[in-house]
């Protein structure tokens, strides 16, 4: 069983990756929050992997983070909902986005997402509710958005590097560092900006 692959990308896709390992190439599915935060072809890239086999069939799901990957777990764990569909909840929602969901038992905002009926949604927050507590806790009180700052640019934007399994409050620090001084900052680039700034701690 494959659990991670790390090495060249060579292609994307709309909804998978080509990874060259040792001159091997693995086409790899993957949710849209992770196709993001990939860089171009040729770049490093590693991902977490489920390797899910079946008897004419042996498939590749990766993710950015292995907050991702538990959360895929814990979906495709539910009856009625496979890979493929497991793969679109988490394109049609960010993890932290889809875990408030579950807790509040927000069917309608689970609905929303294609592929989703009510008796699915209902049936995710019935058996999800307290499983989703063990990979993603209860969050800690919120660090004030900076002054002058675009409320949705700033959520966006933590909400894209919780998705990317950092903490939310080390994601807000990241990105009210990011954002000092230039509260019109585009998302892309404030992304960028609180990514690079997490990688030199």
């Amino acid at each position: 069983m494959i659990a991670w692959l790390t090495g060249k990308l060579q292609n994307k896709a709309a909804d998978s990756v080509i990874i060259n390992v040792g001159g091997v190439g693995y086409q790899v599915a993957v949710p849209v929050s992770t196709l993001n935060a990939i860089a171009g072809p040729g770049e490093d890239v590693t991902l977490h992997i489920h390797t899910h086999v079946r008897e004419d069939s042996l498939s590749l799901y990766g993710f950015g983070t292995e907050l991702e990957k538990d959360v895929f777990l814990l979906l495709i764990g539910i009856s009625g909902i496979g890979p493929k569909l497991a793969l679109a909840v988490l394109s049609g929602l960010s993890v932290q986005e889809l875990v408030a969901a579950i807790r509040s038992s927000d069917d309608p905002k689970l609905c929303s997402i294609p592929g989703i009926g009510k008796k699915t949604a209902a049936r995710m927050c019935l058996e999800l509710k307290d499983k989703v507590l063990q990979v993603l806790p209860a969050e800690s009180p919120t660090a004030p958005r900076p002054a002058g700052a675009s409320p949705g640019i700033w959520d966006d934007a933590v909400s894209a590097l919780v998705n990317l399994g950092y903490k939310r409050q080390v994601a807000e620090d990241a990105v009210n560092k990011a954002q000092q001084g230039r509260p019109e900052i585009p998302i892309e680039e404030l992304v960028r900006e609180a990514l690079s700034i997490l990688r030199k701690r």
